[in-house]
């Protein structure tokens, strides 16, 4: 049994799922939709960017080490943010593994996030003094990178592929 299979099953077992993605947890999108070419396509290029991102971050951490090494002081506001974009990208990467898979709410988080972070990381960035001049390009990196993924998953074929599912009643949904 492969790596991705265990830990699909691993998830399950734990009502991962249910946890991240609340009353949406179960709507999964058709296998059909799933397979097609632009599809696949489309999560392709959102893991090459994810690994782009995940490699931002590492070289942000690697780079706080090495000043650190070499007896610099790196600000305490750079380990921090160093470390929540790594966490970020990881969080992400499971997502797009979600939604990979069908899960609209995992779809539907990465593609929120996609739009939102960026937006807060260059606001951060543009605070003068708060990060060294390298922290703002990361910064900028983990933006563009960012505003690529959200330019992915926002194209008319992923929002036609992954429909907001139809809402449910109060009555039905107390009645499960």
């Amino acid at each position: 049994m492969s790596l991705p299979v265990l830990a699909d099953r691993l998830w399950c077992r734990l009502h991962l799922d249910r946890l991240a993605g609340g009353r949406q947890a179960d709507h999964v999108i058709r296998e059909d939709l799933l397979a097609h070419p632009e599809t696949v396509r489309s999560f392709r290029w959102t893991r090459w960017l994810l690994v782009a991102e995940t490699a931002v971050g590492l070289a942000a951490i690697v780079v706080a080490v090495l000043l650190t090494r070499a007896g610099e002081t790196v600000a305490w506001a750079v380990w921090f943010r160093a470390t929540v974009v790594f966490l970020i990208t990881l969080t992400l990467s499971v997502f797009a593994w979600r939604a990979q898979l069908g899960y609209y709410w995992a779809y539907q988080r990465l593609r929120l996030f996609s739009r939102i972070f960026p937006v807060v990381t260059l606001v951060v960035a543009a605070i003068p003094g708060l990060y060294p001049s390298w922290m703002v390009v990361e910064q900028i990196l983990f933006s563009l990178l960012m505003v690529g993924i959200g330019d992915v998953l926002t194209s008319d074929h992923m929002r036609a592929t992954f429909p907001r599912p139809a809402r449910v009643p109060r009555q039905e949904r107390s009645a499960e």
